[in-house]
């Protein structure tokens, strides 16, 4: 299942919704203390009932850095886990979005990532995997704090869940550090594309709580609905009011930048966010007809780095290599009826 929105209303904002629950097994140190043999023994008794239950075992400690790379890029890991050293693993249902990563920060990261503003479905998914688990491990738990997690702000719900939004307009005429201060006090916070830690790109956003105690997580759900469609009003009035000269500036950036995505012999990854961004902008303003939404959803996948080296034959050597094998992926992703 693709992780990107390319269709319904609010496809032109909302880019996908994910639920991510953090859960520890006592009898065991938090990852931080766990040595590589309780990591392993861990490991081992979690493949149990995920691997009954259809999922896909990948144990990092086998991957090349390229490889663990692409699962970041494909949003199923955080750039932590890629590059731990340490025993951890994933256990991936692919066809459903639903991913565990097992010895990352907590023992256990239960993730659910669909398509579109889904929240509630996603911590269905998520919270039947966390059910499903409970069956043969008891989880740390206080009835004062909630769920124990290494992270002091995890704690009470061990619920994380964030929305990927498109924000052109907003950003375009300055508003996202308002729009950061509002959401904080709201109990909310924006992240760039790869999570915590990471830059902003391609007007992408992810929306997401940073309170998990005291709250459940049905009000924690209600609230982040609330707000993401409230952003999504404030996103479509700022599109509106583009117009007479800024939009007529803004049509001829925005084709020029179509014709180098189609056209151009070498594009580097950076550049490929920024006329990703501006395409996607044209496709939603009807500028652009003839590139859709789910191509470009394709893309923010295929053209990464990682992804990008792992689907060649033969591995591109050096940048300029990558560069012209990205232009290649992108006129052929195109140019598919």
């Amino acid at each position: 299942m693709a992780w990107y929105n390319t269709t319904g209303q609010s496809a032109d904002t909302v880019i996908s919704s994910r639920v991510r629950l953090a859960r520890n097994i006592n009898g065991y140190p938090f990852v931080s203390r766990l040595d590589a043999n309780g990591a392993n023994e861990i490991i081992e008794k979690v493949s149990i009932p995920l691997d009954a239950s259809g999922f896909r075992k990948i144990n990092f400690a086998d991957l090349s850095p390229i490889m663990a790379t692409s699962y970041v890029e494909r949003h199923y890991v955080s750039p932590e886990f890629a590059t731990k050293e340490s025993p951890h693993a994933l256990f991936l249902m692919e066809q459903q979005g639903i991913a565990v990563m097992v010895c990352e920060e907590d023992h256990l990261r239960i993730q659910s990532i669909l398509p579109g503003l889904a929240l509630e479905e996603a911590y269905k998914n998520a919270s039947n995997t966390e059910k499903r688990l409970d069956e043969d491990f008891d989880f740390s738990y206080s009835e004062q704090l909630g769920y124990l997690t290494h992270c002091p702000t995890n704690l009470g719900t061990g619920m994380r869940a964030s929305v990927m939004m498109f924000l052109p307009a907003l950003t375009r005429a300055g508003y996202m550090n308002s729009l950061a201060n509002q959401l904080s006090k709201l109990g909310l916070t924006v992240r760039g594309l790869f999570g915590e830690g990471s830059g902003t790109a391609g007007y992408m956003y992810q929306i997401s709580n940073q309170i998990t105690l005291g709250i459940t997580e049905e009000e924690t759900l209600k609230k982040m609905n609330d707000a993401i469609r409230q952003i999504s009003e404030s996103e479509q009035k700022a599109r509106k009011a583009i117009t007479g000269d800024a939009l007529e500036r803004l049509s001829d950036h925005i084709l020029r930048s179509e014709g180098i995505l189609k056209y151009a012999y070498m594009i580097s990854s950076s550049e490929f966010i920024k006329l990703f961004a501006d395409v996607r902008f044209g496709i939603a303003l009807g500028i652009v007809s003839n590139i859709t939404y789910e191509q470009l959803g394709t893309l923010l996948v295929e053209a990464m780095p990682a992804t990008l080296t792992l689907s060649s034959e033969n591995t591109p050597k050096g940048e300029s290599a990558r560069d012209k094998l990205r232009a290649q992926k992108i006129q052929n992703i195109l140019n598919k009826k």
